[in-house]
């Protein structure tokens, strides 16, 4: 029995792998790939800080992996993929607009106070 499951894992990653692997695939990887080094972004920044912090690089590659995974699902027509995303750049654009509205807020108080 584990022999056979071994053997029909092995398979199916093959199918998966090298069978179906497509340039919408390729495209998917890159996708996913771009979205990740949002994490790898994050974590230096707070290593760098000695806390943890969200720099503006986060969202900008969150958006550009978000709207590569959403092009990607459209392409494979998975409506896992195009609902999870198009709310997922929604949210990561207001974040950016947050972050510019506390950014005028804050340069308007400093003319103010000089």
């Amino acid at each position: 029995m584990l022999m056979r499951l071994s053997h029909d894992i092995g398979l199916y990653f093959y199918d998966i792998v090298i069978t179906r692997f497509d340039l919408w695939a390729a495209f998917g990887v890159l996708a996913q790939f771009v979205f990740g080094a949002r994490f790898i972004v994050q974590w230096i920044a707070s290593e760098k800080a000695e806390k943890s912090v969200i720099p503006m690089a986060f969202w900008f590659l969150s958006i550009g992996g978000g709207l590569m995974t959403l092009v990607y699902g459209f392409a494979r027509r998975d409506i896992v993929i195009i609902s999870g995303q198009a709310l997922s750049i929604l949210i990561y654009v207001r974040n950016l607009m947050l972050i510019a509205k506390e950014a005028r807020r804050k340069a308007k108080t400093s003319e103010l106070a000089a």
